[in-house]
């Protein structure tokens, strides 16, 4: 059986953002991916009863989108912060839709303050050439069928409580987009348009 492999990243000391909490939420991510190889060594061994094979079956999405979602979150902060150049064909795409890019980031905002645990996703839509932003509750539950990822924004509690306590969600937010590498989001928006 082929594992999936915990990703290293290498992120620069980030505004607001601790060290020390980034390293607590990279154990939570190598938790999704060894809870999800897990699953599958279960549904993997015929010994195994089916009801056990059935409830792996019904974890693994859970478990794979906080695999995937913590990966596209720690991305964004690899090589320090970079602006979205205003030539890029994800900020073109982002004025097509909402007027501008700083219109974008005010609703983009709201959406992350949603009440609850989850991500505020900007995805793309290939099929219909648009961006979508959308909230995804836990991991999985929200995600849209077809739509690539190209912004995730961790809001569950334990991205930002230990630096910011329960009531510093909006700082949270705003340093996330201060810290926030366009470059490295613009390569999502590029791979998804291919």
């Amino acid at each position: 059986m082929k594992k999936f492999e915990e990703k290293k990243f290498n992120i620069p000391a980030l505004k607001g953002i601790s060290a020390k909490a980034i390293e607590e939420h990279l154990k939570l991510y190598a938790g999704y991916v060894n809870n999800l190889n897990l699953i599958h060594e279960i549904v993997e061994n015929k010994d195994n009863p089916e009801y056990a094979r059935r409830e792996a079956y019904r974890r693994q999405g859970f478990e794979f989108g906080g695999m995937r979602n913590h990966e596209y979150y720690f991305s964004h902060f690899e090589g320090g912060p970079k602006p979205l150049s205003p030539e890029s064909a994800l900020a073109k795409k982002i004025v097509e839709w909402t007027g501008t890019t700083e219109f974008f980031i005010e609703i983009f905002k709201n959406l992350a303050t949603t009440r609850g645990v989850g991500w505020a996703i900007l995805g793309y839509d290939k099929n219909s050439d648009r961006l979508i932003q959308y909230w995804v509750d836990e991991q999985h539950l929200g995600h849209l069928p077809g739509v690539s990822i190209i912004l995730a924004l961790d809001m569950w509690e334990h991205s930002y409580v230990a630096d910011y306590q329960p009531s510093g969600k909006k700082n949270y937010v705003e340093d996330f987009f201060q810290n926030l590498n366009w470059e490295n989001v613009e390569g999502n928006f590029v791979s998804a348009t291919k």
